[in-house]
């Protein structure tokens, strides 16, 4: 029996609600929000949950459910419970994205930068604001010398050390899911994000990226706050 690796998996979940959502009762939907708050609360106990609002701001998704788990089987559960509460006749599920934290080959380099690129554990900041986007690197970036991409990852990092207001949580997804990485932004000023990204958009690393969308910005909420947002 192998011991347990100490990594972690992460799901972002994007949920919409369906048009009958609007024109079921009051009463009903109040029931289901009140079940659906508690199972949040319930397995908020289990391991690390945040609830966040799309509302308004992405047009095919209401609210994302960013979870962290040593177990993958937790999410199952979880979902099962959600959907099976009364709230899976209303509810659709846009995107489920799926990854695994390990230490960066890249980050563990740069000894004089602050290592989040090397935690095994992913620690939310609960920050206002979280944009999450899939990530996938062409083919020519892994036939490139490590040295090479070493280098431009460095001015990467580098860059994204300027900007200390936005936080990185990176994970992995390869074999896992369809995307190679999962990348999600925290922070308090999502101007600092915009010129961040601008930034970025010059330099050498950018030229092997082959797909970084959907980009969805989410907006942090209580588990209270979904009984408020769509009664």
């Amino acid at each position: 029996m192998r011991e347990p690796s100490g990594r972690q998996y992460l799901n972002y979940a994007f949920f919409k609600f369906l048009p009958s959502w609007y024109s079921a009762a009051k009463s009903k939907k109040k029931i289901i929000l009140s079940k659906t708050e508690k199972i949040l609360i319930k397995y908020n106990k289990k391991f690390l949950l945040n609830f966040y609002s799309t509302l308004g701001v992405r047009a095919e998704c209401d609210f994302l459910l960013w979870r962290v788990s040593e177990r993958l089987e937790d999410f199952e559960e979880m979902t099962s419970e959600l959907l099976n509460s009364g709230l899976g006749e209303f509810l659709e599920t846009k995107y489920s994205f799926l990854s695994m934290t390990k230490s960066s080959q890249y980050v563990s380099k740069n000894k004089n930068l602050d290592q989040e690129g090397e935690r095994l554990k992913i620690t939310p900041r609960k920050r206002k604001y979280l944009i999450v986007y899939p990530f996938i690197k062409k083919v020519d970036w892994y036939l490139l010398s490590k040295e090479k991409r070493q280098k431009m990852m460095t001015e990467h990092i580098g860059t994204g050390h300027k900007y200390p207001s936005v936080s990185i949580n990176t994970s992995y997804s390869f074999g896992l899911d369809d995307q190679e990485q999962m990348v999600s932004f925290e922070t308090d000023y999502p101007e600092d994000f915009l010129d961040l990204v601008e930034e970025m958009r010059s330099q050498q690393a950018r030229a092997y990226t082959e797909k970084d969308t959907p980009i969805i910005t989410c907006i942090y909420k209580d588990f209270k706050d979904i009984k408020i947002l769509f009664k």
